[in-house]
């Protein structure tokens, strides 16, 4: 039990262990974090969940649930920035968990992290298959689509990090304008009337209870504020992202103050953005004459601006592009991170020459992701996307608490207020979204975390570093 509960130094997590711990180049400045932040956070959900939302579960209370969902996701927002203040490594939440809870521990992390990031842009491209053809105009099938975007995207990853950077700075801030031509035009029809009495009469759902929390219920509804609430873990999948960021507190300078900025701000300036979507949305259309599958280019419609539709499709395909991009950045990250610890191959944790990049792991996450996309169902599985993540939420914000009280002398760029409150209520709020989610998906998790365990103990124990050297000290790398 101690051998596979040892835990990692954090000087060793932070610093150059000799033949193991190989140092990615300073790329990012805090701007850079912002830009990464919202390129992961608003994509082609900003167009559509707040209309899906409204128009089958809370009506135009819609708008509440995006605040809550906001509030949920900004605790643990806050719980990353402290530890990515007190450990800005690569592996974020892998790496938290390798200092403050043991290395067992450390890899249930890592591998659901890997989940997460490589199912949601194998799902992610499938979705900007979808958008490209109909807005091109072309018959192709859409696994071609979805491999194409994949592997040019694996390719700008793999050159390095300044010239993914370069194009995510372009395409954020394309997007943005789409979005505030959205807003614009969008509260230039916007109705009061169309708000009604805000929280909707509530209707019990036709549909057989499929979430764990409906179970327990004995029923689904929808509508009414049971409805907001149930609105929110939907809507708490925009959200998420803001973690992505710190995969990057090795490539930032000054990272332990930087980093927490670079996630609060975009995680903020996001929920700003979905809110005004959000009430723009509900606000030109009454939510009874929404379409789920088109909301938003349904509404405008509706209100003589049609040609609005061709700028929610560019704003799409661009917000899905940055998504990826930042979703193979980061798996890259922990991948990389894993590897550099012995837990994977380490050939995966070598850094190119020529790119000054993790080159390697770049092709063969990206080759991965584009087989998992083609073969496999990944549009039914996209709550595991969710589920992966809250799972990495509820171990950071408790290893907050516990690393104030067994390691309170490390430096901490930033600080959760009010703790141990504000940890313990992100955890309340993650449980509560993890409750929402479908029985389904957590047997499938389930599945996945069993098949991981075995990978550790068949691989990852041996051939662990801690385990060849157990390390007495640590060399602190900046």
């Amino acid at each position: 039990m101690t051998t596979i509960l040892r835990r990692l130094p954090p000087a060793e997590a932070t610093g150059l262990r000799t033949g193991a711990r190989h140092r990615l180049a300073e790329v990012y400045r805090p701007a850079d974090l912002v830009i990464l932040g919202l390129g992961v956070m608003i994509g082609a959900g900003i167009f559509s969940i707040a209309g899906r939302q409204a128009a089958t579960t809370a009506g135009p209370g819609v708008i509440i649930s995006f605040m809550i969902a906001g509030i949920a996701c900004m605790l643990a927002c806050l719980c990353y920035a402290e530890l990515s203040s007190t450990i800005p490594a690569s592996g974020s939440a892998y790496t938290f968990t390798y200092v403050i809870f043991g290395e067992v521990w450390a890899w249930v992390i890592g591998w659901a992290l890997l989940l997460e990031m490589l199912l949601a842009a194998a799902v992610v491209a499938h979705v900007w298959s979808m958008f490209a053809t109909r807005a091109l105009a072309v018959p192709v099938h859409e696994n071609v689509g979805t491999a194409l975007i994949l592997l040019l995207l694996t390719g700008v990853v793999a050159l390095g990090a300044r010239i993914g950077l370069r194009a995510l700075w372009i395409m954020v801030i394309a997007k943005l304008a789409a979005i505030l031509a959205v807003i614009v035009v969008g509260f230039m029809h916007f109705d009061p009337a169309n708000l009604g009495d805000f929280v909707a009469d509530p209707q019990p759902s036709t549909s057989p209870p499929d979430t764990v929390i409906d179970v327990l219920l004995g029923q689904s509804h929808n509508f009414g504020y049971l409805g907001v609430f149930a609105a929110a873990p939907a809507i708490a999948f925009a959200y998420l992202g803001f973690d992505i960021v710190a995969t990057t507190a090795e490539e930032t300078s000054n990272a332990p103050r930087a980093v927490p900025k670079g996630m609060i701000r975009s995680l903020g300036l996001a929920t700003v953005i979905y809110i005004a979507v959000a009430v723009v949305m509900v606000g030109m259309a009454p939510y009874t004459a929404i379409s789920p599958d088109a909301p938003l280019a349904s509404a405008f419609t509706q209100v003589g601006q049609g040609w609005m539709v061709h700028v929610i499709d560019v704003g799409a395909i661009l917000g899905l592009t940055t998504v990826i991009l930042v979703l193979l950045v980061g798996q890259t990250r922990v991948l990389f991170s894993m590897a550099r610890d012995g837990l994977l191959p380490s050939g995966l944790a070598r850094i190119s020459r020529r790119f000054h990049s993790p080159a390697r792991t770049t092709v063969v996450l990206g080759v991965i992701t584009t087989l998992v996309a083609v073969l496999v169902p990944v549009l039914t599985l996209e709550e595991l996307v969710v589920m992966g993540t809250l799972f990495a939420f509820l171990f950071v914000a408790a290893g907050v608490v516990v690393l104030r009280r067994s390691r309170p002398d490390l430096p901490r760029g930033f600080s959760v207020p009010l703790t141990p409150a504000v940890p313990a209520l992100s955890m309340l709020a993650t449980l509560w979204l993890m409750l929402n989610l479908k029985v389904l998906t957590w047997g499938w998790f389930a599945l996945w975390m069993a098949f991981g365990l075995l990978v550790y103990l068949l691989y990852g124990r041996r051939h662990s570093l801690l385990a060849a050297a157990p390390p007495k000290g640590g060399r602190h790398r900046r």
